[in-house]
């Protein structure tokens, strides 16, 4: 792409963007230009089609990579390029209404007990004490947490954003064994070398292994441990003006898919199969 990708990149950077997003969008027009072969500054609303098509059709992408696509596509014609006609006619991808899988309290208390590493345990333990996403946690440093306030800093989370999260008075305990233990200087949890933090991928190492030996067969990944704290404040009380702030929704209806998936009023609700002469035939 040459000049076009460092007119792309300093667009993407005077929009605030991340660097993993600015990567990740130059990434989508990269490979866009050499499905064609030619440079994206050749091409049009006749191949952008195409190529979506293709990633929906053929190639089967997720629903989140095809819109990541499109969005990367979509920002490079019409801020980079100031050709807003290539996607007047592209119609954006309707979203699924999926909700998230969520473990029950046993299952994450599984999860901790089988994990008998104690740096493996307090990061899985402080993902779901806290709410935290996977880059979040690898790149808490030493000083987030904040022990006197009950509290965690996240630096730099989804769009750039600090925001403060609660810490566990068990996590904390599991913690300072860790601390005792490990003395960890900068990052709260390094990876193989202290002046470097714990890959993302490492960490759902972890959790797949704690998952395996916890005989959890449920679809689930370490952002279940997010998905999970959410749901189970929701049951025990917390409004979820207050679960949105914890997790850094940008918006309330984000939060609110907790509802579909809480068991809080749900559990006063009787089948109608229990009032039948069949629920007292059991065997």
């Amino acid at each position: 792409m040459g000049k076009l990708r460092d007119q792309m990149q300093r667009d993407l950077q005077l929009r605030g963007l991340s660097p993993k997003t600015q990567k990740a969008h130059l990434n989508q027009v990269r490979d866009f230009s050499r499905y064609f072969k030619k440079s994206p500054g050749q091409l049009g609303e006749g191949e952008v089609k195409e190529y979506l098509h293709y990633l929906l059709k053929e190639k089967k992408v997720s629903d989140s990579t095809y819109r990541h696509c499109y969005s990367a596509l979509k920002f490079f014609y019409q801020t980079t390029l100031k050709r807003n006609c290539v996607f007047e006619k592209i119609p954006h991808l309707k979203k699924g209404k999926k909700l998230p899988v969520v473990l029950d309290r046993t299952e994450v208390e599984a999860l901790f007990s089988v994990t008998k590493n104690l740096k493996h345990r307090a990061i899985l333990m402080l993902i779901y004490s806290s709410g935290l996403r996977l880059a979040e946690a690898s790149h808490l440093k030493v000083s987030d947490i904040d022990s006197k306030r009950m509290m965690i800093r996240v630096r730099d989370g989804k769009g750039g954003k600090d925001r403060y999260t609660i810490l566990s008075s068990v996590a904390l305990d599991v913690l300072r064994q860790y601390w005792r233990k490990y003395r960890p200087i900068e990052w709260l949890f390094p990876g193989h070398r202290e002046d470097k933090q714990i890959s993302a991928r490492s960490i759902q190492k972890i959790f797949d292994r704690a998952k395996n030996l916890a005989n959890i067969t449920k679809p689930v990944t370490v952002h279940t441990l997010r998905h999970s704290f959410a749901t189970h404040l929701l049951e025990a009380g917390t409004d979820l003006h207050h679960i949105q702030l914890l997790l850094g929704h940008k918006s309330p209806k984000t939060t609110t898919v907790y509802l579909h998936v809480s068991r809080k009023d749900l559990i006063r609700i009787v089948s109608p199969l229990d009032f039948t002469s069949t629920s007292n035939n059991k065997t």
